[in-house]
């Protein structure tokens, strides 16, 4: 078990704290308690009020959640997350939320939100699923020492305009030398007349149409390998095609599961509950509930794209009813 000192100084007081991994990080989805395994010790040489201590511990914590960038191991991969910005959501996008709910789970009307991207490099491969909006992406892959060229294959969830922003800049492909892995489904809904504002994914599909690679996802009990420890996962009905993918290095597991969830606060509790910009409301409640089910009793981590900073953590059953979501500690990122 790791020590990590922490030094502050006030003005003319120094103190310094003492905490034993793993360090918590602060949970604003108020979905589970992280223990607090930390110990707080040799305070030198003055007293300081305990509530003054436990902000700044919070506020040590919430300043490393502002971050864009942080990289986990997972088998023998290192999973970085490339977030395109941290936000606030509003309960107006859902449905089939009662009053009761959204006065349990999200009081003020207001929940975390972010929007974010996940580099995934396996030793063989460097991948990129999704590509944001484009906004910072770039900038994220700088700090990584990485660049568009570095990428050898892009994978889609989906295509909306959040997801597949970064994948054209000024009319041109982003990723010149990078496959690009979309769902047969997805390809084929965004190609149809069902679509509406389709202009942007038929662009970047004719864009990279020499580097297209189309597949049928598998599902969440049989998943379907794409390439090497990286296998895809229906998750219908936020769109016709959304799929989820199942990354297995070294006997670790992670599911990067799109935008199986927009509302963490209230969807874990209650996943019924779906969101305006479902094309299936009922579909994508459907598959939400099997995949919750599966990883919770699998223990298989899971990464979100709309997921608040890390963006990767654990979901478990409630005795009560519904999940909770844990986020993954930051103090084991890097």
């Amino acid at each position: 078990m790791n020590k990590t000192n922490s030094k502050f100084k006030i003005q003319n007081l120094r103190f310094k704290i003492n905490f034993v991994e793993p360090f918590p990080s602060v949970n604003p989805l108020g979905l589970g308690v992280q223990n607090f395994k930390s110990g707080i010790r040799n305070l030198e040489p003055g007293i300081l009020n305990l509530k003054f201590i436990f902000f700044l511990l919070l506020f040590s914590c919430n300043l490393s959640a502002q971050q864009n960038v942080i990289t986990f191991d997972f088998g023998s991969y290192a999973v970085s997350l490339l977030s395109e910005g941290q936000r606030q959501g509003n309960t107006g996008i859902l449905i089939g939320a009662t009053d009761e709910m959204l006065k349990e789970c999200v009081p003020d009307g207001k929940f975390p939100n972010a929007t974010n991207v996940f580099l995934v490099e396996t030793g063989e491969k460097t991948i990129l699923f999704d590509a944001g909006y484009g906004r910072n992406l770039f900038d994220n892959l700088k700090k990584l020492k990485r660049s568009a060229d570095d990428v050898d294959i892009v994978i889609l969830t989906h295509m909306h305009g959040d997801h597949i922003g970064g994948l054209l800049r000024d009319g041109k492909k982003s990723f010149p030398k990078a496959m690009l892995y979309i769902p047969r489904p997805e390809h084929d809904y965004w190609m149809s007349d069902k679509a509406g504002n389709s202009a942007n994914a038929r662009k970047v599909i004719e864009m990279y149409k020499d580097k297209l690679q189309l597949f049928e996802p598998g599902t969440i009990e049989k998943p379907q390998e794409l390439i090497k420890g990286i296998k895809s996962v229906a998750a219908y009905g936020h769109t016709p095609g959304h799929t989820g993918y199942l990354l297995e290095s070294d006997g670790s597991k992670l599911l990067i599961w799109g935008d199986l969830t927009h509302a963490m606060a209230i969807q874990m509790s209650y996943p019924q509950v779906a969101v305006t910009y479902d094309v299936d409301p009922q579909m994508a409640v459907k598959y939400r509930q099997e995949i919750l089910k599966y990883v919770s009793e699998n223990k298989i981590p899971i990464a979100g794209m709309h997921i608040q900073y890390p963006a990767i953590g654990n979901v478990r059953k409630k005795a009560s009813g519904g999940y909770e979501f844990n986020l993954i500690c930051e103090c084991e990122g890097r």
